[in-house]
């Protein structure tokens, strides 16, 4: 396995989509010149989606895509006609990922199987049309909600391996020297970013 081809850990900006505005129309046509409310909802604003593929053995595909931006949802319209949602983006990763907070370190998804989605940043919400805010006090009511803003935050995603080796033995009992003589690898300390080997000491 080629070092230069093997990512296991990125930084990306992740920018969901904010929420469409709701519809303040009222209901007007040749048959009604005072019609009620009847404006719709904004659409909800894309989500950044982490995704597992079982293909996928490195995080190489997304070492130098920083920003990750995805769509607004649209705005609500007249005749109670919802806006479109923001379209979602989502990221393929191989098994074992792991979705942390850059500034706290908090976990935000891991993913463990084939297929698994996370939305690791949310889209925001989009606003309600005038129709919801129609009372018997207030037949027209000329305002509607604003969409909620998206959310815009930097995450770190690191990929997990469990060791496929273990060597366990007192101190200067040889297993670098065997290692060395077996294979091709070098003595590193684990971490969790270790190669698919590593040495332990007790």
């Amino acid at each position: 396995m080629s070092t230069s081809n093997f990512i296991d850990y990125v930084k990306i900006c992740c920018r969901s989509g904010h929420g469409g505005g709701g519809s303040a129309h009222l209901h007007r046509d040749k048959k009604t010149a005072k019609g009620g409310p009847d404006g719709g909802d904004g659409g909800r604003g894309g989500h950044i989606i982490l995704k597992g593929n079982a293909q996928l053995w490195t995080l190489l595909h997304l070492q130098y895509q920083k920003h990750v931006i995805a769509e607004n949802g649209g705005n609500g319209g007249p005749s109670h006609s919802s806006g479109a949602f923001g379209k979602d983006i989502i990221l393929e990763v191989p098994i074992g990922t792991i979705a942390r907070d850059a500034e706290t370190g908090e976990i935000k998804a891991e993913i463990t199987q084939d297929g698994q989605t996370e939305i690791i940043t949310p889209g925001g919400r989009g606003g309600l049309g005038n129709a919801h805010f129609k009372s018997p006090t207030n037949q027209t009511p000329m305002y509607a909600q604003p969409g909620e803003p998206g959310l815009e935050e930097w995450t770190v995603l690191e990929l997990k391996l469990l060791a496929d080796v273990g060597l366990v033995g007192f101190p200067n009992a040889g297993k670098s020297t065997l290692l060395s003589v077996v294979s091709a690898a070098r003595r590193r300390l684990p971490t969790t970013r270790s190669p698919r080997w590593c040495l332990t000491w007790a």
